[in-house]
Formats: structure tokens, sequence, C-alpha cells
């Protein structure tokens, strides 16, 4: 049989829960990218709120460049590169809303960037600062699922799988 393997390590830098983390390791490895994919997305959606907020206080600010050299910080920086690259006025502007998202929501914008323009983020950012909080919590809680999942993707696809007896 082949087998996808991903470390604890591996799947930290995926999202930073550990009851998340310790679900998904329990039963690896598993024989595909679809069924990795299919317990990891039935583990986050059985994450309680205390565990999702503790994920998103690890993500750094959108916009920010994220500290350390690990594989979760490079993530972050490639995620955002469209961002690190905006001109200084949408920069400016994304750096104001998330201290307004901060100042109301008392944690952390996130938002799926890979694939989103600089400015479609802004514009997300902004939408959101008008939800209230249980939207809010809902949509931050479902960006924060999608960027598990394609963080997941992107590790296994470099992965090479094995055989098993």
């Amino acid at each position: 049989m082949i087998r996808l393997t991903l470390d604890e390590h591996d799947l930290h830098v995926c999202l930073a829960a550990p009851a998340w983390v310790a679900v998904v390791a329990a039963g690896a490895p598993y024989p595909n990218a679809d069924v990795w994919r299919s317990v990891a997305d039935a583990a986050f959606r059985a994450l309680d709120d205390a565990d999702v907020l503790a994920a998103l206080a690890a993500h750094p600010r959108i916009g920010a460049a994220p500290a350390g050299s690990g594989a979760d910080a490079a993530a972050s920086r490639r995620e955002q590169a469209a961002v690190t690259a905006a001109d200084d006025d949408v920069k400016a502007a994304i750096a104001a809303g998330n201290r307004a998202y901060e100042q109301r929501f008392e944690r952390v914008f996130l938002i799926r960037a890979a694939g989103r323009s600089p400015e479609a983020i802004l514009a997300e950012l902004r939408r959101r600062l008008g939800n209230d909080d249980a939207t809010e919590f809902a949509e931050a809680r479902e960006q924060l699922r999608e960027i598990t999942l394609l963080r997941l993707e992107g590790l296994l696809a470099t992965r090479p799988a094995t055989e098993e007896p």
C-alpha cells in the first residue's frame, strides 16, 4: 500500500491547534491526499472556539512580515507575497484596517491571502469590519479552515508517497 506521510511538526505548520494536530496525526499516514484532506477538514470542523482563537492568534497580521524563519513563517510569507508588493497607499490602508479590526474584534484579521490581490484583501477587510461578532468569527473560522487545507495540500504535494508492506 502507498502512503503519504506528514509528522506533527508538519501539521502544526498547517494549523497551530494542538487538538487538530493530535486528531489528524492519530490516524496517519493516510493513503492519499483526498483522505488527508477529509480527515483534516473533519478535525477542523470539530474544533471548539478556544482552539480556533488560539490558532488565529498564531497568525501574523496581513501585511506584516511574519517573524521567524520556521516553516509556518515561510508559509505566511508565500501566502502574503502580493500584499508585501502592494503600493504604499494600500499597505497603509490595510495596516489601518488591521488596527480597527483588532480594536473591534480583539483578534487578528485573517483572510486566505493566496490568490487575492491586495486591493481585494483590503475590500474584504473593510466589509468584514461591518460584521457583528458572531458573523465575523464564523468568517474568520472559515478563512482559517481554507488556509489550513491549502497548507496541507501544499505540503502533501511536496512529499513522496512511501510503499508499505
